[in-house]
């Protein structure tokens, strides 16, 4: 069973994000800034860009805390889903502006930008899953699914037995699959 632990800290910090506390800003982005930048980095093409959707975020969560809702979700998840908006509106943003050599609108082949785009908000919510798991699953995982190594050899890497990485791996995968087949609805 889960600890409460994390909600209380979500609905915690989200009341005092509401009473305009900017510590509890610096905490909101210490603890999730890499993330969120790093999902930003996945999607986007350029580290400028990823920078300024992280700054955004957070921007939005400093004005809006009230449309956090911890039955919908983790105050992680939330900010997840905030960041891969944020993101993917940008790169749809960046491509309908591009120009040809002749100074016209490069006309965007809906169905390929929209794989483009889709292809590149799955693997930034793969890699966000991941690097939620625990740390025992996230190192089997990203040696066996990610780095093609057998579950042997990651067992040898790992200095576990055959037997746990197998399980590890299994289970990794197991949790992947569910965080993928379920999205925070706000």
């Amino acid at each position: 069973m889960a600890t409460p632990a994390p909600i209380r800290w979500d609905r915690q910090i989200q009341r005092r994000l509401a009473r305009g506390e900017e510590s509890a800003l610096g905490e909101l982005y210490d603890q999730f800034a890499p993330l969120v930048h790093g999902l930003a980095s996945r999607i986007l093409p350029d580290a400028e860009a990823a920078e300024q959707v992280t700054r955004e975020v957070f921007a939005h969560v400093w004005e809006h805390p009230g449309e956090f809702d911890p039955a919908a979700g983790s105050m992680r998840s939330w900010i997840g889903t905030l960041t891969h908006r944020r993101a993917v509106e940008r790169l749809r943003r960046d491509q309908d502006g591009k120009e040809g050599a002749d100074g016209y609108p490069v006309p965007l082949e809906s169905s390929s930008f929209e794989e483009q785009v889709l292809a590149e908000a799955t693997a930034a919510r793969v890699q966000y899953v991941v690097t939620s798991l625990p740390q025992a699953l996230r190192d089997t995982l990203v040696l066996t699914y990610f780095g093609g190594r057998t579950y042997q050899q990651a067992a040898k890497e790992l200095g576990i037995s055959p037997a746990t990485a197998k399980h590890r791996m299994r289970l990794g995968l197991q949790l992947l699959a569910t965080a993928l087949s379920t999205e925070y609805t706000p």
